[in-house]
């Protein structure tokens, strides 16, 4: 098992993960995209942010990425994280290792708060954010409708480094130090 950076090579698969989610009100995307679509949304956020898969013999079992929390510069420390699992590798402990992994290579690029949006539909995401030490900062009602209902969101947030007076800018995961992001990696897999 390990995990690393997505390729556009995995984007059939990782979309593929993606779309066991559409009978579900825990994705408010209506419809699949297309293979070129999701690829492009992979290459956009990778250019600055992580983008990874947790893998087990060449199977892509899981993925989980970050971006910008919001544009204003004000805002630049933040970061809202995205996870979605196989169906079939749920509740294994997968998913926890995958996002550990994310929010640490986060904390190389010195951000300082990630975010997390949860549907209401979403119950296990939910604990699985608490259990994680994320705490609910917001609760929207009504925020989206699929299937003829309407679903609200909650906000989590974490700190993930200090709160200085003078913050470096955030570095783009494509210029940290190889050496600490394959250790990264490797201390979820070993």
């Amino acid at each position: 098992m390990k995990i690393r950076f997505a390729t556009i090579e995995d984007t059939k698969n990782i979309l593929n993960i993606y779309s066991q989610y559409f009978d579900t009100a825990i994705t408010f995307e209506y419809e699949v995209p297309s293979l070129d679509e999701f690829k492009q949304r992979i290459i956009s956020i990778s250019e600055d942010y992580p983008y990874i898969v947790l893998e087990d013999n060449d199977n892509i079992l899981g993925y989980a990425y970050a971006h910008r929390f919001k544009e204003r510069d004000a805002y630049g420390w933040g970061a809202e994280l995205t996870i979605y699992m196989d169906k079939k590798a749920h509740s294994k402990g997968y998913g926890k290792k995958l996002y550990s992994a994310l929010i640490d290579l986060l904390k190389l690029q010195d951000v300082k708060t990630v975010y997390a949006c949860v549907t209401s539909a979403n119950e296990l995401s939910k604990k699985f954010h608490e259990i994680l030490g994320f705490k609910k900062c917001a609760d929207f009602k009504n925020a989206g409708f699929k299937f003829g209902k309407w679903y609200g969101i909650t906000w989590y947030e974490l700190s993930v480094n200090e709160y200085d007076n003078n913050p470096a800018p955030v570095k783009s995961v494509q210029n940290l130090d190889k050496v600490q992001v394959d250790k990264i990696f490797s201390s979820y897999t070993n």
